[in-house]
């Protein structure tokens, strides 16, 4: 049975920026940028970002800094087919958005 992944972005809130694990992740950060946290899942892209809100297996940035989806960063992408394409896209769209100066957290 065909599963569909979507990759999804969540932007954070400024205060991430007081992290220095984040910060040591985002050496090139313009903070005047918005940060993001870049993931891949097989549910909606909505679903998961409340599954990150209420603490089910979340990241500590999402749940903690994060407060609103970003459709237009990743919208595009989805869904894809297999586990490893939305996994290279992750970090694909990681890299990209890391380029612009923007404060990014991926796994």
């Amino acid at each position: 049975m065909f599963m569909p992944y979507n990759v999804y972005v969540i932007e954070l809130d400024k205060e991430v920026l007081f992290s220095k694990k984040f910060r040591e992740k985002n050496p090139n950060i313009n903070s005047k940028l918005a940060c993001y946290y870049v993931g891949q899942t097989t549910h909606d892209p909505k679903t998961r970002f409340k599954q990150h809100k209420i603490g089910y297996k979340a990241n500590r940035f999402a749940k903690k800094y994060g407060f609103r989806l970003v459709p237009r960063k990743f919208k595009k992408y989805n869904p894809i087919e297999k586990r490893e394409e939305a996994e290279e896209i992750e970090r694909w769209l990681a890299q990209k958005l890391r380029k612009k100066g923007h404060g990014i957290w991926s796994n």
